[in-house]
């Protein structure tokens, strides 16, 4: 299934390339909920990635160079889920 379009409010743009990726990381959380929120739209639903694979993918979502921040963030908020080693990745189901 392929990822959405989000839609991307006045302040989250302030943070995009004209690619579409983060250029910068908020200092406020809520701003940085709202990027995640967006790239997480940005994710394809029902994949499973190994972690290389989804540093792969967030590599591409953003310029600032800290894939990891992103991978740990959007799991800490339960937009991407795990398995127990941490070796599998997958898009949470929005209700």
């Amino acid at each position: 299934m392929e990822p959405t379009v989000p839609t991307v409010s006045e302040k989250l743009s302030r943070y995009l390339d004209a690619e579409g990726r983060l250029k910068g990381w908020p200092s406020k959380r809520s701003d940085q909920r709202q990027a995640l929120d967006y790239l997480a739209a940005r994710l394809p639903a029902g994949v499973e990635w190994s972690e290389r694979e989804l540093n792969e993918l967030l590599k591409s979502l953003h310029t600032f160079g800290d894939w990891a921040l992103l991978r740990r963030d959007l799991y800490e908020v339960r937009l991407l889920d795990r398995s127990l080693d941490g070796r599998r990745y997958w898009k949470v189901p929005r209700a």
